[in-house]
């Protein structure tokens, strides 16, 4: 069980100023799918992401929590789509997360209670044990399950970094203050 189990998911979701997460697995299913171009020879990668979460996102940014991306894969894709919604933290091919955590967190003036960490596998375990709310998606490893304080609804790549946005305003009681900002 998580160190300090007897705080509420509510009570950690109020403190949180900084919402990381991994990439293959939560923001997308997990699958990546590679595809050879006719004219060299090369190989492009294509990922598919949520628009939910994408809308969640971007609500964060206007409402002011800071995100960031820590993945092992690096991708052109993911770039692209951390600059379409704003996000500020963007670690590609980290094979270990635990130095671009360390540096998001320097870099956004939070402490460890004031971390969302977003997982699906073994490798963000050090990040979930480390983060004030630790989440998992809900296909993720037993592993990685049995360290977080919130396991989602949602699947990876089917809403799950949205859902917990979404608990972090509730839980901090700005959602109604935030639904009418959203943008298309």
């Amino acid at each position: 069980m998580p160190e300090n189990a007897s705080l509420t998911v509510t009570d950690r979701a109020k403190k949180i100023r900084l919402f990381l997460m991994d990439v293959d697995g939560t923001l997308t299913d997990g699958g990546v799918c590679l595809i050879s171009l006719p004219n060299d020879g090369g190989i492009a990668e294509m990922k598919v992401f949520d628009a939910h979460d994408g809308q969640g996102l971007s609500l964060a940014h206007t409402m002011g929590i800071r995100t960031g991306f820590i993945t092992g894969r690096k991708s052109p894709a993911v770039r692209r789509r951390a600059e379409e919604l704003h996000v500020e933290f963007v670690y590609l091919g980290q094979a270990t997360k635990m130095a671009a955590y360390e540096e998001c967190m320097q870099k956004a003036g939070v402490t460890e209670d004031e971390v969302a960490y977003l997982g699906d596998d073994l490798p963000d375990m050090p990040l979930a044990r480390r983060s004030g709310l630790a989440v998992a998606v809900n296909d993720a490893a037993f592993e990685l399950k049995a360290v977080c304080h919130y396991i989602t609804q949602a699947r990876g790549g089917k809403g799950a970094a949205r859902e917990v946005i979404e608990l972090i305003l509730k839980s901090q009681g700005r959602w109604e203050e935030a639904v009418p900002k959203a943008l298309a």
